[in-house]
């Protein structure tokens, strides 16, 4: 095992908290990347926080930012249930998607991901000329005949750049080419489409709110758009990327004739591959960060109002971070309520401002120096409960 390290980075305001009976603390990390789920990370926090003050009230509230964990956060804290589909993959082919209930019963929660991840293909299969957001919109369907009031739908992850259409066609929109019939599917296809038809959309949809998780700005399309930004990583190279834009410039001219919403530099609505914008011009969805969503469905701010410590973290803490990961959320929530944050994480950026600045206790990196990566991944948990343990320590001895 490796031995403890000094990594943490901290500030010189003092806990003037408390007897270790009367803390209450609130552990809300997001997930560790490649080693452990949000849940995971949770419990090895509290399992450390326990060896050293036993008695302490301790909230575990997974966390997610509207990206991947982001239903399983919300179906476990709520006392929710899963449920799987079978719905197109990102090439068409079936494959099983996991979604949820909440609670409340009511509400649903979908990610993008589970439809049309980009981590579901493998790297010489990725192709948004063909990769469609189809199954997207089966898993919608599937909500819809569950009673679903009120959907999540977190943005994060696709391998799709179809400007939504597919999730579109799933849910009874038509893209007509000039013959009348419907254009095929993926983001190469979009040039075909000269005719929109909404009259089959889902009749059910007028009465479901939708909440857009999404903690991208990019608008649809553009230099700073759904190809150019996202469409590299999906297997597009420069010719590709120059195609994908104009197709999604295509698609916003024909939305825009049809249905009279101009979505092309709408912040947001580049998000998952333009699914973003399809969302905002035919369901009139509203898009919002990722992070308050999941907060807001936690009602975190009952947590928060009377906790005298809070733990968040997530696998790697930089500079990215700072532009709406979960941490920063907490980070942010907590800090009308006056209590000490602390961040715990697998690695800690250089370039990452001094944790005062930014309104954090302490920014404590869990592994040892200089260890490998499959190390550090390796023994996360263990380091976790030993980082844990020893911020305990140290908040009671101050």
């Amino acid at each position: 095992m490796p031995e403890w390290p000094n990594g943490a980075v901290s500030t010189s305001r003092k806990i003037e908290h408390h007897i270790e009976n009367d803390m209450k603390i609130v552990v809300a990390p997001d997930s560790f990347k490649e080693c452990l789920s949000a849940a995971d990370v949770a419990e090895a926090i509290s399992a450390g926080l326990a060896k050293v003050i036993p008695h302490a009230e301790i909230i575990k509230l997974p966390i997610a930012d509207g990206g991947e964990g982001t239903t399983e956060a919300l179906v476990n804290a709520t006392g929710g249930e899963f449920f799987f589909a079978k719905v197109r993959g990102p090439l068409g082919h079936k494959h099983g998607a996991r979604w949820g209930i909440l609670g409340n019963q009511h509400t649903a929660v979908i990610e993008v991901a589970a439809a049309c991840g980009l981590d579901s293909l493998p790297i010489e299969q990725r192709n948004p000329l063909l990769t469609t957001s189809y199954g997207v919109g089966e898993l919608i369907i599937e909500a819809l005949n569950s009673g679903a009031r009120k959907i999540i739908l977190g943005l994060g992850g696709s391998a799709s750049n179809d400007g939504g259409a597919g999730l579109m066609q799933a849910l009874g929109v038509k893209f007509l080419d000039a013959s009348g019939i419907d254009v095929a599917p993926g983001g190469g296809n979009l040039q075909f489409i000269q005719n929109i038809d909404i009259r089959s959309l889902d009749p059910r949809l007028a009465n479901v709110q939708f909440e857009v998780a999404c903690d991208v700005t990019n608008p649809l399309i553009g230099k700073e758009g759904a190809s150019a930004v996202f469409g590299p990583q999906k297997g597009a190279d420069r010719e590709m990327v120059k195609r994908l834009d104009r197709n999604l410039t295509h698609l916003a001219n024909k939305i825009k004739h049809t249905i009279h919403r101009d979505i092309s530099n709408i912040k947001r609505s580049g998000a998952a591959g333009g699914i973003g914008g399809a969302m905002i011009a035919f369901l009139n969805s509203e898009l919002k960060s990722g992070i308050e969503i999941v907060l807001d469905s936690l009602d975190i701010d009952r947590h928060l109002s009377n906790a005298d410590m809070v733990i968040t973290g997530e696998g790697r803490f930089d500079k990215q971070s700072l532009k709406g990961k979960a941490p920063i959320g907490i980070v942010k929530r907590a800090a009308q309520y006056d209590c000490d944050v602390y961040i715990l994480a697998g690695s800690v950026g250089k370039d990452v401002l001094e944790p005062e600045s930014l309104g954090i206790k302490e920014i404590i990196n869990i592994s040892p120096i200089n260890v490998a990566l499959d190390i550090a991944l390796e023994f996360a948990y263990e380091n976790l409960v030993n980082a844990s343990s020893k911020l305990a320590k140290n908040s009671i001895n101050n």
